[in-house]
């Protein structure tokens, strides 16, 4: 007798950020459909992906807030990592191939930092193999488990800090802060050929992305039990400017308001040519807009409220 299949859940609109403390071994899609699931929200989406590998924080945006996710892959990030001396990998972690032996160096803290020095600031970076940037059409993690290299141009990204938090006689551990696009695994490859040797990253953990520090991150158990009630507990889901605390606030009246959310520009006053957070009625956040050059008028950039009915058949 075949089993009874699991009901599809009850879909519903969810709106807010979650932050996810993601488990290692799991893809940040699976862990993003978890937690979809779990609060049975409509729509859905993550803000960087993590590999399987990694652990640590991944927002995860749900319903209107999913349109506040373009501002944190833009940000910087925070990872804790380990670097292995003396094996280098095909994928570059653990996870990997072992295709590269070498002689691990004597290195003091003083040698350490010095290295890590010559790390900070804008430069540039050979993206892995084993990525999902795209060749002609094609992952490249792809090629590479074709066993195909391609060459990679190098992207410029930045370094603002490179601190040395532990070290045994294999292994370096750092946290590093670092902008978008950056890859540890290179990072981490390129520190070891510094030290005069080859290396991995053994473990990566992400404890901060732009304004989210970590704190405050949900495990998946957590987040499936808190689900489970018919209320969810204040403080698993964040509002959508919790993404956007850099932008400066402008405060708009009923009229002002109704006119944003027919998409129209409204007299305001503001900071010149600045992106701004726009609060209606009550406080009510109602997105992202742009001021105009003297200052004095705003435009809807990106509405992140559900826009009642009448007003969307008059835009």
């Amino acid at each position: 007798m075949n089993a009874t299949p699991a009901p599809r859940p009850a879909w519903r609109d969810v709106d807010g950020i979650v932050l996810l403390d993601k488990p290692e071994g799991l893809t940040s899609n699976a862990a993003l459909q978890r937690v979809r699931r779990a609060l049975r929200a409509r729509k859905a989406g993550h803000t960087g992906s993590l590999d399987p590998l990694a652990s640590g924080l991944l927002p995860v945006c749900l319903g209107q807030a999913t349109k506040a996710s373009g501002q944190l892959l833009d940000a910087d990030k925070t990872y804790q990592f380990r670097l292995r001396l003396g094996i280098r990998t095909d994928t570059g972690d653990r996870a990997g191939e072992a295709i590269e032996r070498g002689p691990v160096p004597a290195v003091d803290e003083l040698q350490v930092r010095r290295v890590a020095e010559r790390f900070l600031g804008d430069t540039t970076q050979v993206p892995p193999m084993y990525s999902a940037l795209k060749h002609q059409g094609q992952r490249l993690y792809r090629l590479a488990r074709a066993g195909t290299e391609v060459d990679r141009p190098a992207r410029p990204v930045r370094i603002e800090r490179l601190d040395l938090r532990g070290a045994g006689p294999e292994w370096l551990d750092f946290e590093v802060r670092c902008s978008k696009g950056t890859y540890v695994r290179s990072l981490a490859e390129d520190l070891a050929r510094a030290f005069g040797t080859v290396g991995h990253v053994a473990s990566l953990r992400r404890t901060a992305l732009g304004p989210f520090p970590g704190e405050g991150m949900h495990t998946l158990a957590e987040i499936e039990q808190a689900a489970s009630g018919d209320v969810l507990p204040e403080g698993l889901l964040l509002p959508a400017d919790a993404a956007l605390p850099g932008l400066p606030a402008v405060q708009l009246v009923e009229g002002q308001q109704a006119s944003i959310l027919l998409g129209q520009t409204v007299p305001a006053e503001g900071p010149g040519a600045a992106r701004v957070r726009m609060y209606g009625v009550g406080g009510r956040f109602l997105g992202v807009g742009r001021m105009s050059p003297e200052g004095a008028h705003l435009a809807p950039e990106r509405i992140m409220v559900e826009v009642p009915g009448n007003c969307r058949a008059s835009a």
